[in-house]
């Protein structure tokens, strides 16, 4: 046992110095005003104060949580079905259905990203798509819309893998005793897939959301900076305009929402095996 414990000092090492350093002076940044040292600083709450009373960067902050929130509806009422699907499927197309979707995760977001502004842009493939439907002259890069595909295509590959990782894992025999107890398939998903996939629907949002309630890169690109999220205030605070110390507030208020997301959706998630239970 004494070995095992010796094997987590690396990472307990790796966490400070990476995770806890870091947060501990943004924490610090954000206190500090303009021209503060850190030797000889005054705890100030400023910064915030100056976030929850401007109304632009609450618009910013709405908006955000709504495509965050977009982004997760749509990545699970795609990603679940897809999911379901290859849980399905036997083992050896499995292994390539998901070599399918984990192939264009090894290429970088940003070259990813940098793709679809070319499918987007007018003379594009989204654009020959539609002109068969009749809608010429369709404007999608720049747009709400262009964010939101970046969005999906981006975050969609860690819902589908949450999910099909806890379908596959699930016990056959539960399906078959289903049926025997005269459950038809719509009965069976409702009352015993759907319940057991739920951790995996959880840790599915959690990655989803998450990450796209902060990305800054992709509306940056897809959006033609006219569609500012709250991930592009903290980037354009920090390299822009200089000002770190409000770039660190909305860095720990934005850490502070992400945490209480996180701990209502476990909650919802507790609560919703114990009433199955």
């Amino acid at each position: 046992m004494r070995k095992f414990r010796q094997l987590t000092i690396p990472y307990l090492i790796w966490a400070l110095v990476m995770l806890l350093i870091p947060m501990a002076l943004i924490l610090m940044y954000s206190f500090l005003e303009p021209g503060n040292s850190i030797v000889h600083f005054r705890i100030s709450l400023d910064n915030y104060f100056r976030f929850f009373t401007d109304k632009d960067f609450l618009v910013i902050l709405w908006r955000s949580l709504l495509i965050a929130l977009k982004t997760t509806i749509i990545c699970l009422l795609l990603g679940y079905p897809i999911a379901y699907f290859i849980s399905r499927c036997n083992e050896k197309l499995q292994g390539i259905l998901i070599m399918a979707i984990t192939v264009p995760m090894w290429i970088n977001m940003l070259v990813r990203t940098y793709a679809w502004i070319g499918i987007l842009s007018k003379g594009g493939l989204a654009s020959w798509v539609l002109s068969l439907f009749g809608i010429k002259d369709a404007e999608l890069l720049y747009t709400e819309t262009a964010v939101l595909i970046g969005m999906v295509y981006n975050f969609l590959p860690f819902m589908i893998l949450q999910i099909n990782t806890v379908l596959s894992k699930m016990d056959k025999s539960l399906l078959e005793a289903s049926a025997d107890l005269g459950a038809d398939k719509f009965q069976t998903f409702w009352r015993v897939v759907f319940p057991l996939s739920l951790p995996g629907v959880v840790s599915g949002i959690t990655l989803v959301f998450l990450p796209a309630v902060s990305a800054f890169f992709i509306p940056k690109l897809l959006g033609g900076g006219q569609y500012f999220l709250i991930g592009n205030v903290i980037e354009n605070q920090f390299i822009t305009v200089g000002e770190w110390n409000f770039g660190s507030s909305i860095s720990m208020i934005m850490a502070i929402v992400m945490m209480l997301l996180m701990m209502l959706v476990r909650k919802l998630d507790k609560k919703s095996g114990r009433e199955d239970m």
